[in-house]
């Protein structure tokens, strides 16, 4: 039988004083020369979000939140590798027939993004929905993420993790399946979509990565799209620069500073989510840091950016061989168009829809969205 092992998170008070004892003896920085984020996170907003981290934020009822979900730990090894330990969420929907579904996050996410959705996708009649758009998820954190293992060896790149994933899935007994993901997820997914056909169902990708058909006679949307790219391109990838070539020498600092690992993710959501100026705006300061959690307990700030050093050198742009679901928020990095989508995924694209709130993050920001837009997908795959 194959080994599938329960699993709770449980920080032991230790590690939960170590942190708070971490906090009051930062040596901060000197504060920024401007009035925004230009420079990066703010030091007045870092030093709020850390003393409230110390002292205002209860892990042990979030910890307890986070538990309310069915959590496994189960070795898998693919292509000859030595098996890492996956660990992963399994809510099984009260509903039949639903539909098993394996969600994908990416950095610096989590399946804390994922916590808010999870209820309405396995039993929508809960949740003012239909029994028909039932789903049976399964959450895995990625190799070298949360609470899964970190692989001792190189070579766990987007393809290994879909392969990974289609052999979870097996093993959990579902032979057939659908994928979601954003981030790197989005390209897990896309992968497993392109290499895995025969068992998977179809994809949805909140993240579509999709080169422009064309930069000839761009609309207005495409314009704006590749403007904010290219700001993005310009200035906000220092990070994965960083990650995709000296890992380890950053790894250095996120693990021995909390507020460094704090500062290093809460960043991105500033950056990344549909905001009016703070982060909290998108996602509340509780689930911030919920998030930031999964990276400081389990020490993944190295182990989370070798995915970039195994992926970044060898990307791929595999068109999947099965139907394809997007779903494009207003403050993702990169907005595809409907002509690109079509031009890239074929008469494979079975759904393409522009929302008018929600980025990066958008399970995250806008749970409720994120709910509609994976029912509206898999609704035509059924």
């Amino acid at each position: 039988m194959t080994d599938i092992r329960p699993f709770r998170i449980a920080a032991g008070d230790d590690e939960l004083d170590d942190l708070r004892r971490r906090l009051a003896a930062t040596r901060w920085p000197d504060p920024e020369t401007v009035d925004d984020w230009s420079q990066g996170i703010p030091l007045a907003y870092l030093r709020d979000l850390c003393a409230y981290w110390a002292d205002g934020y209860d892990w042990r009822a979030r910890e307890a939140r986070l538990n309310e979900f069915p959590q496994f730990i189960t070795p898998i090894g693919v292509d000859g590798c030595e098996p890492v330990d996956i660990h992963l969420l399994h809510v099984r929907s009260p509903h039949d027939e639903a539909m098993p579904l394996v969600l994908t996050h990416g950095w610096p996410g989590s399946i804390a993004e994922f916590q808010d959705v999870i209820g309405p996708l396995t039993d929508p009649t809960a949740h003012g929905g239909d029994a028909a758009d039932a789903f049976h998820v399964v959450c895995p954190s990625l190799p070298g993420y949360g609470f899964s293992g970190r692989p001792t060896e190189p070579g766990w790149g987007v393809a290994r993790i879909a392969a990974a994933w289609s052999e979870l899935m097996t093993r959990l007994g579902y032979d057939r399946f659908a994928a979601q993901g954003g981030d790197w997820g989005s390209m897990v997914t896309t992968m497993i979509g392109s290499r895995n056909p025969e068992h998977c169902l179809g994809i949805h990708l909140n993240m579509p990565v999709v080169l422009p058909s064309s930069v000839d006679d761009l609309t207005g949307a495409e314009q704006r799209a590749m403007e904010s790219y290219d700001r993005h391109r310009r200035w906000g990838t220092g990070y994965s620069k960083q990650q995709s070539t000296r890992p380890e020498t950053l790894g250095v600092g996120l693990a021995d500073s909390p507020a460094g690992q704090c500062a290093w993710i809460v960043e991105k959501f500033h950056e990344w989510t549909d905001n009016d100026g703070s982060p909290e705006d998108a996602v509340d300061r509780d689930h911030l840091l919920d998030n930031v959690m999964l990276y400081w307990l389990p020490n993944t700030g190295a182990s989370s950016a070798r995915l970039y050093w195994e992926s970044f050198r060898s990307p791929t742009l595999e068109v999947p061989q099965v139907p394809v679901g997007c779903s494009i928020f207003p403050h993702e990095i990169f907005r595809p168009s409907r002509r690109w989508a079509e031009a890239h995924f074929g008469d494979r694209l079975v759904r393409f829809n522009e929302l008018d709130r929600g980025g990066h993050f958008a399970a995250f920001e806008v749970p409720e969205l994120f709910v509609d837009e994976v029912r509206a997908t898999f609704r035509l795959l059924r």
